[in-house]
């Protein structure tokens, strides 16, 4: 049992880390975007946070098609069909292209539009209008390359990932650098830099994974055989992909909506809050890792038709998620005095980011805990419609009317109304564990 146990910590760590090391550069980049802009003006900061709500949302939409893709092939490659691999790549590159298509076509078309949905304030639509007219290209480019990425970690190519992620990254902080300060002789575009920076870092990601994906043992794109695809494997992705399409909008557009109603609250609760959302993707870092981690696990077991191994993998991960919520308790509780320190806000701004900070600490372990769980050993096991019904009670149903109510009704301090935003991720952990034990998810979804 201990050379099990052993395997099992093994195996998780050498995804996990990787995935997890992955989400952080990738989170890292929003928060080079609000510390660098948050020292240049507190206006600049806000608009940018305000304004890549917009991906944000696009984001939930693609996770969507990617984490279809992602079920079904982690139990395809346990069960070492490389076929349909394929064909499900250019599934999840069909579906993918038109989202981000429609996203791009919106930020260059109506940024002003857009930007009037999340604010009020003339000056942040403005600024933020002009972000969103170039960060629009970016948007399309990383549709496509999250497919390839996806394609590469459920067939165990997790480091490539890792390194394509980090290049892009260093790209991004260092253009950042370039263009919002306007170094070695750049112009100082200040938020517009942000938007470039993006943009040009994105297309580094994207062409890396073409090209890496071309090598021998990779999943690839092959052209002349693009729509060739078996039958009832889309009816199969098109069951997984909708529920969670479902539980991704009512989760983005949801997350959306906090937003939007904080920063209607004022550009003080605005700004607090765009900090405070930096270090959460920042902590949820860890927790997003083992939940694909967790996916592909519990998948490779299940496609490979070891259900009852499959089960006690799930199990184990499960109470793992406990311990992953309560370390990100402490992690957010230390770095608070400091990241109040590192940005230039109001002194009201910096008061409502302590209390938004602490918080925060309490809600991680309810988001630790239903990441891990749902969006990691229930969804790969294909039990995807159970996200979707515990966002509409708990988020539609609870959080975001109370924080409507709040802020808007019964008038409630800033920190009040965020409180209730975070109510939905701690109060529908006993709900979670329920549907847990009833191990819908211990399922063959291979044809």
């Amino acid at each position: 049992m201990r050379d099990e146990n052993r395997a099992f910590y093994r195996r998780l760590v050498s995804i996990a880390l990787p995935i997890g090391l992955q989400s952080l550069m990738l989170a890292l980049v929003a928060a080079c975007d609000a510390f660098m802009l948050g020292r240049i003006a507190q206006d600049e900061m806000t608009a940018v946070s305000l304004a890549t709500q917009i991906q944000f949302v696009q984001n939930m939409i693609v996770s969507a098609a990617v984490a279809a893709g992602s079920i079904l092939g982690a139990q395809y490659f346990g069960k070492g069909d490389r076929h349909a691999l394929t064909e499900l790549l250019h599934i999840m590159l069909i579906a993918s292209g038109i989202v981000s298509l429609l996203f791009f076509g919106a930020c260059e078309l109506m940024p002003e539009s857009l930007m009037k949905i999340f604010t009020h304030d003339p000056d942040l639509i403005v600024i933020g209008a002009r972000y969103l007219r170039i960060a629009g290209v970016s948007y399309l480019l990383s549709g496509i390359s999250q497919c390839y990425l996806t394609a590469m970690k459920v067939t165990d190519h997790v480091r490539p990932c890792v390194l394509i992620s980090c290049s892009a990254v260093v790209s991004n902080v260092i253009l950042n650098s370039i263009f919002i300060f306007g170094l070695l002789g750049a112009p100082r575009l200040q938020s517009r830099g942000a938007a470039l920076a993006t943009t040009i870092a994105r297309l580094i990601e994207l062409c890396l994974c073409i090209g890496i994906s071309m090598r021998e043992t990779y999943v690839r794109s092959q052209l002349t055989k693009f729509f060739a695809i078996r039958k009832g494997l889309p009816r199969d992705f098109m069951r997984q992909c909708l529920p969670l399409l479902g539980g991704g909008l009512c989760w983005g557009v949801g997350f959306t909506a906090y937003t939007a109603i904080i920063g209607h609250m004022g550009t003080d609760p605005a700004a607090a809050n765009s900090v405070a959302a930096v270090v959460r993707d920042l902590v949820c870092c860890m927790c997003n890792g083992i939940a694909t981690a967790a996916g592909i696990m519990v998948g490779n077991e299940l496609g490979a038709g070891r259900l009852e191994e499959g089960k006690a993998v799930g199990i184990k991960l499960r109470n793992l998620s406990f311990v992953i919520g309560f370390m990100s308790t402490g992690i957010v509780l230390a770095v608070t005095p400091l990241t109040v320190r590192m940005v230039i806000l109001t002194d009201q701004a910096r008061s409502y980011l302590t209390g938004m900070m602490v918080i925060m600490a309490v809600y991680m372990i309810g988001r630790a805990v239903n990441t891990i769980t749902i969006n990691g050993i229930l969804d790969g096991g294909g039990d995807t419609i159970f996200d979707l019904y515990s966002l509409i009670v708990c988020m539609w149903g609870v959080a975001i009317p109370l924080a409507l109510l709040g802020a808007f009704h019964f008038h409630w301090h800033p920190l009040a109304v965020y409180a209730c935003t975070c109510l939905d991720e701690v109060g529908k952990i006993p709900w979670v564990m329920a549907r847990f034990r009833k191990y819908k998810w211990v399922q063959d979804l291979t044809q």
